[in-house]
């Protein structure tokens, strides 16, 4: 440093020469870091209690309810295509019934099929979800396939003639019915699948009418295979048979499922 330069840090300024208090410099303002969201008001409480962050968390950690609401309305519709299915059967003298019932058939496969792409597209944008993905597509398979064969049924019954399926079939749907109010109660049991001992007692109850259901088909093929019925009704019955007994199975099948679930999660 020159000697000049070394006098004038010496002078005082011409503000304080002046008689002028010279001002403190203050330190620039730290900018904030905003923590919070807009959507919080400024809590982070707030923002992690928001409904529409739960409702995204419940998503991606699967918690959210739409998974048990969609496959409930799939079992739903499995037992009104076999409440249709009954009631067409007896109304066959009633083509105006018939007729009806045989469109309500449709519409429920139909819904069960959208129901089921509903799901599909959940378990696509869902990241976890409430049970094995494998055990969510297996129960909605077997389910939407009972509106499916019942309204295959359906339309059999409704063009053979009288006489052929107006008392023959009627046990088996019967059966049908039975088997799928208990599917529904097993598939509304998943929202609680701690619930084992209900659920297998339940599925053991489905496995019992799936057994009398297969003894009385043989029973009934048994009579046609060695009765006086020609071979045209022989023909007809037996292929109406092998789809009722494809019904209940499935509804056995997502019974199985059902109880396999409550098993590993327990």
């Amino acid at each position: 440093m020159t000697a000049n330069a070394a006098a004038r840090c010496c002078l005082p300024s011409r503000a304080a020469a002046c008689g002028v208090p010279r001002k403190p410099v203050l330190d620039a303002p730290r900018a904030r870091r905003h923590t919070t969201s807009p959507l919080s008001g400024g809590s982070p409480l707030a923002t992690a209690t928001h409904p529409a962050m739960l409702k995204f968390l419940k998503k991606i950690l699967g918690r959210d309810e739409k998974f048990y609401e969609l496959l409930e309305a799939s079992a739903t519709q499995a037992h009104t295509s076999a409440v249709l299915l009954l009631q067409l059967h007896g109304n066959l003298a009633n083509p105006a019934v018939v007729s009806t019932r045989l469109k309500e058939l449709t519409q429920s496969r139909r819904s069960s099929k959208r129901i089921g792409g509903e799901i599909t597209e959940a378990l696509c944008k869902t990241f976890v979800t409430p049970f094995e993905r494998e055990d969510i597509e297996a129960l909605e398979n077997a389910l939407y396939k009972i509106p499916k064969i019942s309204e295959k049924i359906g339309e059999r019954i409704s063009v053979v003639p009288l006489r052929v399926s107006a008392d023959l079939v009627g046990k088996q749907l019967e059966m049908l019915l039975s088997t799928t109010e208990i599917v529904i109660k097993m598939v509304t049991m998943l929202r609680k699948v701690s619930q084992v001992e209900m659920i297998q007692d339940e599925y053991e109850l489905l496995q019992n009418i799936e057994g009398e259901a297969d003894k009385f088909m043989l029973g009934e093929l048994r009579k046609l295979y060695s009765g006086d019925a020609d071979a045209k009704e022989t023909l007809i019955l037996a292929d109406i048979y092998g789809h009722l007994e494809r019904s209940i199975d499935l509804c056995r099948d997502a019974g199985k499922v059902v109880f396999q679930v409550a098993l590993k999660y327990a």
